[in-house]
C-alpha cells in the first residue's frame, strides 16, 4: 500500500517523493522502489510505526510541501496514537486515508483540532466508522455525507465509490465523472491517496487537489480500459497510466 502511494505520487508530478517507514522493512522497500527514496524510522514490536517513529516523521516532515498518512499503517495500539500525533502535529497539506482514518474511529471530532489544510479519502466502510452510522444510510444520501462531514471536520471530503464524492467545508461540492468497474479492485485507494499529495505539493488547494486527483486517478482507468479492458486491471497499472491521464487533460485544455 505504501509503495503504491508514493510511486502514484511520483507519477502524478511529484518530482520527488519519500517514503518513511518501520525501520526493520526499509531494506525491503529500497530494493522495491527505485526513484522513491525511504527513511527509516522507529518502529513497535509489532513493526509498525512507533510514537518515536512519529515524533522522527515531524522532524524531518519541514522539508516536504505535502504529506500522505495511513496505507498500510496498521491499527496496532502505539501506531493509532502516532497517527493521531501526526495529524495534529504536521503542518503542512495532508491527505489521510485507511489506517490513518481508522485512527479517529468514532472520534472524528478530533479532526477539527488540525489547523493546516487536511484532505480525508473514506470509503463508505471508513465513513461508516468514523460517524458511526449505518453505511447503507451513508450510501442512500452520498452528497449529504461528505458534505455534512466536510462541514463538521473542517475538511475536505473525498467519499469513494462509483461518483466519487468531492466536498469542501464552504459547501461546494464536486462528483467524479471517470473511472469504472475495472477499479474494484485492491490498491485503488492507495493509488488515489499518492496522486492528490502529488496535486498539493505541486501547490494545488486542497479542493482543487483532491477533485483533480480523483479525476486523473478516473481518467487513467479509464484509458487503460480503452486499451485492455475492465478484467484483469491492477492498481499498479493504473499507476502507470497516470502520466497519460495527465496528457490527455493538458491535450483538452489547450484546444
Amino acid at each position: 500500500a505504501a509503495a503504491l502511494c508514493s510511486l502514484a505520487a511520483m507519477r502524478s508530478g511529484a518530482g520527488l517523493a519519500t517514503l518513511a517507514v518501520p525501520e526493520s522493512l526499509h531494506d525491503l522497500m529500497e530494493v522495491k522502489l527505485t526513484e522513491v527514496m525511504t527513511r527509516p524510522v522507529a518502529e513497535t514490536r509489532s513493526r509498525t510505526l512507533s510514537r518515536k517513529g512519529a515524533r522522527q516523521v515531524l522532524e524531518m516532515s519541514g522539508g516536504f510541501d505535502a504529506v500522505a498518512l495511513g496505507p498500510g499503517l496498521s491499527t496496532e495500539k502505539e501506531t493509532v496514537k502516532a497517527v493521531r500525533e501526526l495529524v495534529s502535529g504536521l503542518e503542512q497539506p495532508l491527505v489521510l486515508d485507511a489506517d490513518g482514518l481508522n485512527a479517529f474511529t468514532g472520534d472524528a471530532g478530533a479532526l477539527t483540532e488540525r489547523k493546516a489544510p487536511l484532505v480525508v479519502t473514506p470509503h463508505p466502510g471508513e465513513m461508516s466508522r468514523l460517524t458511526g452510522e449505518d453505511p447503507g444510510r451513508l450510501q442512500a444520501d452520498r452528497l449529504g455525507t461528505a458534505g455534512s462531514a466536510a462541514v463538521s471536520w473542517g475538511a475536505v471530503v473525498v467519499l469513494k465509490g462509483a461518483g466519487t464524492v468531492v466536498a469542501e467545508p464552504g459547501g461546494a461540492v464536486r462528483i467524479a465523472t471517470t473511472g469504472n468497474p475495472g477499479m474494484a479492485s485492491a490498491g485503488m485507494g492507495d493509488v488515489l491517496t499518492g496522486c492528490i499529495a502529488a496535486m498539493l505539493a505541486q501547490g494545488a488547494e486542497p479542493f482543487d487537489a483532491a477533485a483533480l486527483g480523483v479525476h486523473l486517478h478516473g481518467l487513467a482507468a479509464d484509458i487503460l480500459a480503452g486499451r485492455r479492458g475492465t478484467v484483469g486491471m491492477m492498481a499498479m497499472d493504473v499507476v502507470m497510466s497516470l502520466p497519460l491521464a495527465i496528457l490527455a487533460v493538458k491535450g483538452s485544455t489547450e484546444r
